[in-house]
């Protein structure tokens, strides 16, 4: 088993210079590994400033991280030749966030899915071209005949996030890391969007990296799930341990904060620490849910918690299972499954 893209005890600290003497931890000592073969889709899932973002960056290259490297088939990808970043580029795509931004309003949409073609050499001519610009926009579901031509204000954002999937798939990568996706298209379209995603995981054997504020989404569409908490992992593994029966009270917070059909369903069942707050300082030592956490104990603030295996598939950085074998945070491989699910 090759190991395709892998994060090693990586760090992003933004600030801390000359006009910005306070620093921010995005990422704290964060590694994680995305074998070739067989194909996968990990979730990453957090609230707002969790590091999610700051991950996809420090993956695709954009971004260099403060300690700790990124390796693309074992090789440092801040070394790589020119060469081997360009099949790095071709292997490792990204589907945003914002479809709107990503297009040039003055080019067809046309434009942005013949570039990767031209960029990476994979049409012998403009026919082969189109041929495989059309197999890839109805793999996604869409009518080449009613898409290109098109400027991209005249698609819809589902029709333009769609473009954007068909494009990642012309190169065949390996590995798609798609940044929340579906977060700036109507609600009705989210079902369209994550299926056509799952069926090129399907089809294509592409491994995922899903990143979405968004649980419901995430256990829809993902084998494995990471939560993530101010740039560590609070809770990792099976989406369906992890999701339908969370262990870390971080997990269990944000399961509760999802609103049900249901009139007599509380809104929320346990409360926040007394004097919590979710723009409290983060603590310099300890936990760093402590000062949210309605479990809080005193070795909590003293003790930075390591990651607990509670289950074969599953691990939980939280002293509440303390009796549980310690997982180092760079094996996280050993609780994430690796089977593809059989196509329904």
């Amino acid at each position: 088993m090759t190991t395709l893209l892998e994060a090693r005890h990586v760090s992003k600290i933004f600030g801390g210079g000359l006009f910005q003497k306070e620093t921010t931890v995005a990422l704290d000592d964060f590694s994680l590994r995305i074998d070739t073969d067989p194909p996968v889709i990990t979730a990453v899932v957090g609230e707002s400033g969790s590091g999610k973002t700051t991950l996809a960056r420090v993956l695709l290259g954009e971004i260099d991280p403060t300690a700790g490297e990124i390796r693309y088939l074992g090789k440092d990808v801040r070394t790589l030749s020119r060469q081997e970043r360009r099949v790095y580029r071709r292997d490792v795509q990204v589907i945003f966030q914002d479809p709107y931004e990503v297009y040039n309003p003055f080019y067809r949409v046309d434009h942005v899915l013949a570039t990767p073609l031209t960029k990476f050499g994979l049409a012998r001519s403009k026919s082969h071209a189109h041929d495989l610009i059309v197999e890839a926009l109805q793999a996604v579901g869409l009518r080449p005949e009613e898409t290109l031509g098109r400027y991209p204000h005249q698609l819809s954002g589902g029709q333009r996030q769609r473009v954007m999937v068909a494009r990642a798939l012309l190169v065949r990568p390996r590995l798609i890391i798609a940044d929340e996706p579906v977060s700036m298209v109507d609600a009705s379209l989210r079902a369209t969007i994550l299926e056509s995603l799952r069926q090129l995981h399907l089809r294509f054997g592409i491994s995922m990296l899903y990143i979405t504020h968004d649980l419901t989404t995430a256990y829809q569409i993902s084998q494995n799930i990471i939560v993530m908490y101010r740039g560590e992992v609070a809770e990792v593994g099976d989406v369906n341990l992890v999701v339908k029966q969370p262990r870390h009270p971080y997990t269990q917070l944000l399961i509760q904060s999802i609103p049900l059909a249901d009139p007599k369903h509380p809104w929320q069942k346990e409360k926040l620490a007394e004097n919590a707050s979710t723009c409290a300082p983060v603590a310099t030592r300890g936990c760093k849910f402590a000062d949210r956490c309605p479990h809080v104990m005193d070795i909590c603030r003293t003790t930075v918690p390591p990651l607990f295996r509670t289950d074969e598939r599953r691990a939980a950085a939280c002293f509440l299972h303390s009796e549980s074998p310690v997982l180092a945070g760079s094996e996280l491989e050993r609780v994430l499954g690796t089977a593809v699910p059989a196509e329904a």
